[in-house]
């Protein structure tokens, strides 16, 4: 590691469950589990109809996230992976991609950019390359922006 990091991992933002039916992942998620569908977001860029749901409440809710493909055969496939990927708060997004890249973390195309929830996100990249050795393992990891809120009650 070439410095201390300046930034921190505040908690869990969100998990996202892919399906190739959201309706079915809703029976369980909001019907039989009691989360309540707080919006809905559809990307064909994404190739994503999604429910993003709450878990809990307050700054420290946990959004889980109910993906469906508009088209079962376009890329990215957000039905293939059932636990598509689980999203954490940083208190510095931008200080975080800065340092983790420079310590080898390879980050998915796109950049940083705004999330379904309006937050600043961006992803780490399931496989590390030779470029950058270190991915997430098989798992898709998204950094997400924590507003003050958040920071103050996670920080």
């Amino acid at each position: 590691m070439s410095s201390p990091k300046p930034f921190r991992i505040l908690g869990i933002q969100q998990i996202a469950i892919g399906g190739p039916d959201k309706a079915k992942l809703k029976s369980l998620w909001v019907d039989m589990l009691g989360l309540q569908v707080k919006s809905t977001f559809v990307s064909e860029r994404e190739n994503v109809d999604e429910d993003i749901c709450a878990l809990g409440s307050g700054p420290t809710a946990v959004e889980v996230d109910l993906m469906q493909p508009l088209d079962p055969q376009k890329k990215p496939a957000v039905h293939a992976t059932p636990l598509n990927h689980v999203g954490l708060w940083v208190d510095d997004l931008p200080k975080a991609v800065e340092w983790m890249t420079a310590n080898g973390v390879r980050f998915a195309p796109g950049g940083i950019r705004k999330g379904a929830a309006g937050y600043d996100i961006c992803f780490i990249h399931p496989k590390g390359n030779e470029e950058f050795p270190v991915g997430g393992e098989g798992v898709l990891i998204e950094l997400v922006q924590a507003p003050p809120e958040v920071v103050q009650a996670l920080g």
